[in-house]
């Protein structure tokens, strides 16, 4: 298993795993891909939401003026009933979002986003992503690691990066191995419940490019985005109690979840009914949430949801995919830029640098899952305790805009940049970032 430089094998081809291929390209670091699905682009999913913190990182990695040409950069926001009663609307909380960051957050169809990482790949970093590549086993050792596909091909490298999602292999494989290392204290098998279902579409744009609306009722909460070209719905319901139980819904199935929130208006003048019927694709889930206590073992590493999962109300779960990859690019090219190529690194020494990963990421990523739990239980009106929050406190505009001009401020502003390429600042406004690009910055 020995590598005759430092390699790493990332699992997982999807935006987690793409950020990291551009990211471990501009270090110099080698790396293969391997995604389990027959193609780059698949129309799967709805929308993906980029935060200030996420888009410097796609300025860092030369992608933010792709981006931005099919990206939406959300402007309004507004909360009604089940019966179209509006109780909340907002167009402040996005200008001080970006008097505060420079921009607001941008919102992309997942399928796009995933195709201009990949075409902004350089070629000989494309050549380094392969398809039809499922993971069926991790072997490690003191000298590095083998992983073997259900095809029969094997690569060797220094360490494995877990970006394969909720039902991670990689994440089975490194518990078995931590467990029979005799490591008892281990997350579980299936370690995150869901506490809610989800069915989600796309469909031609109605509205104005930016738009945003929830519609909130007991147990049950939709939400809609307006981007640039499409639309997205996601219709949410709580389960009757939380379940890890993974459950394939059937075509009938989505019919049956979506005709049960028709009526709902998603605007003004809209209701579900109006948009489902135009879908372009649609699909459904379980909503899996929690934080993992062990993000390594060895020399395998969990990044994105495959350590962390979400609710997507908040939009906090790729952006919190992309700081892991800065967290863990700046620490690999840290260990090795004073090195030689046959000097690679142990054991020990990848083992503190995993550690040092998740004890930079675990306080952002607790804060981020909890205010992600926060906003689904408000939006599905959880308890008498969150329907109150939801209608009587947070539906005030000024209530939102101090939030946003105070915790949120001092959250967003710590965000994680590439250590290693030196760009000038995207985004100067009136907060000033806790790791400014400007200095890094060469004259």
């Amino acid at each position: 298993m020995v590598s005759e430089s430092f390699k790493v094998i990332v699992v997982g081809g999807g935006p987690v795993g793409l950020t990291a291929a551009h990211a471990l390209h501009h270090a110099g670091i080698d790396f293969i891909i391997l995604e389990s699905r027959s193609s780059t682009v698949l129309d799967q999913g709805a929308s993906l939401v980029l935060s200030s913190p996420s888009l410097r990182i796609m300025h860092q990695l030369g992608v933010l003026e792709r981006l931005l040409k099919i990206g939406g950069e959300l402007q309004h926001t507004q909360s009604m009933t089940r019966d179209a009663y509006q109780f909340a609307s907002s167009q402040e909380i996005f200008q001080v979002l970006e008097k505060n960051h420079g921009t607001a957050p941008v919102a992309f169809h997942r399928a796009q986003l995933i195709e201009a990482l990949f075409e902004s790949l350089p070629a000989v970093a494309k050549d380094r992503y392969l398809l039809n590549k499922k993971v069926d086993s991790i072997e490690s050792d003191e000298t590095g690691v083998r992983v073997t596909c259900t095809d029969g091909s094997t690569y060797d490298g220094s360490i494995v990066i877990g970006a394969d999602g909720v039902h991670s292999k990689s994440r089975r494989i490194m518990r078995e191995q931590a467990l029979e290392d005799s490591q008892r204290d281990w997350d579980a098998a299936v370690p995150f419940p869901a506490l809610y279902k989800c069915m989600r579409c796309s469909f031609p744009r109605v509205g104005d490019c930016g738009q945003s609306t929830d519609t909130q009722s007991q147990n049950m909460s939709t939400m809609f985005l307006a981007g640039r070209e499409l639309g997205w719905i996601f219709l949410y319901e709580r389960l009757s109690e939380p379940t890890t139980s993974r459950v394939d819904y059937s075509e009938e199935d989505r019919q049956a979840f979506a005709a049960k929130f028709a009526d709902f208006p998603v605007t003004d003048k809209l209701k579900v009914y109006d948009v489902y019927d135009s879908r372009l694709n649609d699909g459904m889930a379980n909503l899996e949430e929690g934080i993992l206590k062990h993000w390594s073992w060895g020399r395998i590493v969990l990044a994105g949801d495959a350590c962390h999962k979400f609710t997507p109300n908040a939009g906090r779960g790729l952006n919190n995919g992309i700081q892991d990859v800065v967290a863990l690019c700046n620490g690999l090219h840290q260990i090795l830029e004073t090195r030689s190529e046959t000097d690679l690194p142990d054991v020990v020494t990848l083992g503190k640098m995993f550690a040092d990963y998740q004890q930079t990421r675990s306080a952002p990523v607790k804060s981020d899952g909890n205010q992600s739990l926060y906003v689904s239980c408000m939006q599905a009106w959880a308890n008498w305790f969150s329907y109150f929050m939801s209608r009587y406190v947070m539906s005030y505009d000024w209530v939102l805009t101090s939030m946003v001009n105070s915790l949120a401020a001092n959250r967003i502003r710590k965000a994680l940049v590439l250590n290693y390429i030196h760009v000038d600042e995207p985004f100067l406004a009136s907060v000033e970032w806790e790791h400014p690009l400007r200095e890094n910055a060469i004259d």
